[in-house]
């Protein structure tokens, strides 16, 4: 079954129901499936068929959701980029998509404008601009209902971010797709009728994957354009949102607002957390703050979705537990050139590299036009995820660190998230972030870029802090680095590559030690 024929079905179980709310948008779903069919049928007159590409470059709002739905109802491969990406990130995802249409909003005009300007080729799709074509789009006659694309075709695809070098388009399928929403809802045990905050970019595999969930569950997704925390803490007061999914910088965002007291986040019963850990001070402010009924920890990409879950996050602070739905997990020896196999196994409790099938129920089939990706990524049918981890004693999944962000110092392997745990629950500590710097004696060193929390944040201070703890004194930093901002993708996920090139603000009102 393709994604439109999943939402029309969906429809017609609860067409009453309210499906999508932007602001002062409110649509219910019977309304909503006119309003998707409509801007398919003025997609498909102007020249659009199944397995055209179409790009979006848009923040969330209910406009987003609905072309990611019309692009379903016609067969169209939904491909959403980065809002905040600038001119020459975009034409370079124009042109590597084989792109056939794009849609911006004023707010990404220029930028998409310019790299629009050598593809006489592409329609344009424009939001709030002049009214806008989208606007034109929803009047038009609507198609009959959703094509009869094989579920085995895509139907999506996403850029990843790009952190080490350029982004690499990930294919997926609606069968793919379908699944993964399917087990997803499943493994956190989400509810028919639960509403959902959709504030993770819909170009991030989190952000697309709640709207699918929304169908799925018959519930109301809640969308924020772009992320304010407060402004989160308002939506899920005045909509009494159901179910968070987030990643934990934004958890963090919401719990550390000044007025956080101001808001009843009651209604919050299930809250989840991916795309990078969670350190333990912020797992046990979570579990005191929200008090929910459910709290996960979901480790996957957006190349196989999920790898594995952990339900029991509170006991065990940073624990990924076990394979997902159909899924197998093995950690082998890592090697950064690629030279491990999915036979060289590591023992219980030692750390390697965290590999998965690619014959599972939720996985691409490859990266798009990129074998130099594949070849380092996918051998002998199994998926090199490129993150560190190992299997405790209960045989449940720790994640420990990026193969290439592991510091070797003094022969010994230091992970980044190991010394981040350690200095995030200090109160003296805003945010922190961990990489290694050459050293001529240890060859590595480790280097501590830190968001001070308060004026008596001082280098002493925080080595003293890491002496007290139960971290081995061979992994605490050598160095401190005091910065205004830790630099974080738009999807909230650690940038360590800006820190290494220098790519940082420092904080005059501290003294670095670097």
């Amino acid at each position: 079954m393709n994604l439109g024929e999943v939402f029309y079905r969906h429809m017609l179980r609860e067409p009453g129901a309210e499906a999508v709310i932007d602001g002062e948008i409110r649509r219910d779903y019977a309304a909503w499936y006119e309003e998707i069919c409509a801007v398919a049928g003025g997609l498909q007159a102007r020249g659009l068929k199944a397995g055209d590409h179409f790009v979006t470059v848009l923040s969330n709002r209910v406009e987003t959701t609905t072309l990611y739905w019309a692009c379903q109802m016609l067969g169209l491969v939904f491909t959403p980029f980065n809002w905040r990406a600038n001119a020459e990130e975009i034409a370079y995802v124009l042109d590597d998509a084989d792109t056939v249409a794009v849609a911006f909003e004023a707010a990404t005009r220029a930028s998409t404008g310019e790299a629009i300007a050598r593809h006489d080729d592409v329609a344009l799709v424009s939001l709030d601009i002049d009214a806008g074509d989208f606007e034109v789009l929803l009047k038009s006659p609507p198609v009959d209902g959703p094509s009869a694309v094989d579920d085995s075709e895509l139907c999506l695809m996403l850029y990843t971010s790009g952190t080490t070098g350029r982004p690499k388009g990930v294919p997926r399928s609606h069968r793919a797709e379908r699944l993964a929403a399917t087990h997803c809802i499943a493994q956190l045990y989400y509810q028919r009728g639960e509403s959902s905050l959709c504030v993770m970019p819909i170009f991030h595999t989190m952000g697309v994957r709640a709207m699918l969930m929304a169908i799925l569950l018959n519930g109301a997704l809640v969308c924020q354009r772009t992320w304010d925390a407060e402004v989160a803490m308002q939506m899920i007061q005045q909509e009494k949102i159901d179910t968070l999914f987030l990643v934990p910088t934004l958890f963090h965002d919401m719990l550390h607002h000044p007025k956080r007291g101001a808001y009843d986040l009651s209604s919050v019963q299930n809250i989840g957390f991916a795309g990078m850990a969670m350190t333990s001070d912020l797992t046990a402010l979570c579990q005191k703050e929200f008090s929910p009924r459910h709290f996960h920890n979901f480790y996957g990409s957006s190349e196989i979705f999920c790898f594995a879950v952990c339900d029991h996050v509170a006991e065990k602070p940073g624990c990924s537990g076990r394979a997902g739905i159909g899924q197998i997990i093995r950690i082998v020896q890592a090697d950064p050139d690629g030279g491990s196999g999915p036979d060289d196994l590591v023992a219980t409790g030692e750390s390697g590299e965290i590999i998965v099938p690619m014959d599972g129920m939720e996985a691409f089939a490859g990266y798009w036009k990129r074998p130099d990706a594949d070849k380092k990524s996918i051998r002998d049918g199994w998926y090199f995820t490129g993150d560190l981890g190992y299997f405790d004693e209960d045989g449940e999944l720790y994640v420990v660190g990026r193969v290439d962000d592991m510091v070797i110092s003094g022969g010994e392997n230091i992970y980044p998230e190991e010394v981040e745990d350690v200095l995030s629950t200090s109160p003296l500590v805003e945010q922190v972030a961990v990489i290694g710097m050459p050293d001529d004696r240890m060859g590595s060193k480790i280097v501590a870029f830190v968001e001070p929390s308060s004026a008596d944040c001082s280098a002493e201070a925080l080595d003293a802090w890491c002496l007290e703890s139960t971290m081995a004194r061979f992994k605490r930093p050598r160095a401190y680095v005091f910065v205004k901002r830790i630099p974080r993708s738009a999807a909230g996920k650690l940038l360590r590559r800006f820190l290494r090139d220098g790519d940082y603000e420092p904080n005059p009102d501290f003294d670095s030690t670097l």
